[in-house]
């Protein structure tokens, strides 16, 4: 089996594989023998069709190994479990309490993403993109959950304004 391949209008170097008698033909600055002696394009490049997907950074357990799976994955359990009762507080007719701890969830899942290193399941993106969402969508459930009617905790005149000047206009 011979242990080059040939591109075309590619010069070529000889040069001699580890461990092994025979010549592998480097075929460019940028290619260099694999394991096997057999030359291969290191390019940075990314490859036509994705193989494989790289986990997010801070994807790793945010517990050791040997530690049991609901404490590996303690930072979604804890933003999981606290919309679950926000839903379960929204189902029962106290919605702005509810949603409030929707918010204030998902609020805490952009902490926990900016602060803990490996937060294993809660690592979805890329932790900028991942706290700018968690931010983002926490910022808005709560800003609406206060102006919420009856009786809005937050208020903004500007708003009214802007809503009259909309529909009367």
């Amino acid at each position: 089996m011979s242990a080059e391949r040939k591109a075309p209008d590619a010069p070529e170097a000889p040069a001699r594989a580890e461990g092994s008698g025979e010549d592998v033909t480097v075929r460019d600055a940028v290619s260099a023998p694999d394991a096997e002696g057999v030359p291969r394009r290191a390019t940075r490049r990314f490859p036509l069709f994705t193989r494989d997907t790289a986990r997010p950074e801070g994807g790793g357990r945010a517990a050791p190994g040997d530690a049991p799976a609901p404490a590996r994955q303690w930072p979604i359990l804890a933003v999981l479990l606290t919309v679950g009762l926000g839903l379960l507080l929204t189902a029962l007719d106290v919605f702005r309490v509810g949603l409030l701890l929707i918010g204030a969830a998902l609020l805490a899942g952009a902490v926990l993403r900016w602060v803990v290193p490996d937060v294993g399941m809660l690592a979805v993106r890329s932790r900028f993109t991942d706290i700018v969402t968690y931010g983002g969508l926490g910022l808005v459930i709560v800003l609406l959950a206060l102006m919420m009617q009856p009786d809005p905790l937050l208020q903004f005149p500007w708003l009214q304004d802007m809503l009259h000047f909309t529909v009367d206009g």
